[in-house]
């Protein structure tokens, strides 16, 4: 089995826009920080052991989890400036992290799933925090939603 790949800027950038049916560019971003409030999604394999996980800042759970719905860009904007996420915001963008386990699955690689969306500013396990901290394995990078906005994201991979 060859290990589980990083995924790259255009695939991350072809998900969102083909979950959320708008144009979406992908722009280099500093990582997303868990402590700053973020969604936080782990992904296992067969045997429960967390091999990846993909963290959304508030703007990108707000700004996509609003657009996949088509809600109105004014509710992203209001969580967006209090920070606090609504929960179809969130539901929904824990929905896109779901759909995101597909950017880890490739031929002859261990296959990996969803196994928890941590709600920003939610306490994480050691492992996963330490995990959102390493300094490899990963691609950071910040996400512009036509008509809603931008927002961060980072994958990372556990090696």
């Amino acid at each position: 089995m060859k290990p589980t790949p990083v995924p790259t800027a255009f695939e991350v950038r072809e998900l969102f826009e083909g979950m959320l049916g708008r144009a979406v560019e992908w722009g280099d971003a500093k990582r997303v920080d868990p402590l700053d409030g973020a969604a936080c999604a782990t992904y296992v394999d067969d045997f429960g052991n967390v091999k990846a996980i993909a963290l959304a800042d508030i703007p990108l759970i707000a700004r996509a989890g609003s657009a996949i719905a088509l809600m109105p860009q004014n509710g992203a904007e209001a969580a967006v400036s209090s920070g606090l996420v609504t929960p179809p915001q969130f539901d929904n963008m824990a929905e896109i992290l779901n759909v995101a386990a597909s950017l880890f699955n490739k031929k002859d690689t261990v296959h990996l799933k969803l196994q928890e969306t941590f709600a920003p500013r939610e306490t994480l396990p050691a492992d996963v925090n330490e995990l959102a901290l390493q300094q490899g394995g990963r691609i950071d990078g910040a996400l512009a939603i036509q008509g809603y906005g931008d927002g961060r994201i980072s994958f990372v991979v556990a090696f």
